[in-house]
């Protein structure tokens, strides 16, 4: 998980470490949202590797948690009114690259 920490904090452009345990749990969120989504038992990724594409879908997601903590839409989309719906499509469809369709 620290790995993906900084790749979160690269992503948001974060050079301190005052929120790292909120980050800590948005990641977590996103990762179980991304294991719920492709069929995978839960903590099915502190086990085993994260597929580069779902990597992304968590760091994506993760980074719109912060950006959006208060209910908004915050970010580089900040003022485009479908952006939260467009981070959610974007996300589902890399999760959809590595989803267990088998299930």
């Amino acid at each position: 998980m620290e790995e993906l920490l900084k790749k979160v904090k690269a992503n948001l452009i974060l050079s301190h470490d005052e929120d790292d345990t909120l980050l800590q749990s948005y990641i977590t969120a996103a990762v179980s949202y991304a294991e719920s989504y492709q069929h995978i038992p839960t903590g099915h990724y502190a086990d085993n590797p994260m597929p580069p594409t779902t990597e992304q879908a968590v760091i994506m997601l993760s980074s719109h948690f912060y950006e959006s903590r208060d209910g908004s839409t915050g970010g580089f989309f900040g003022d485009f009114v479908g952006a939260s719906e467009q981070v959610w499509n974007t996300v589902n469809r890399l999760l959809q690259l590595d989803r267990d369709w088998r299930v």
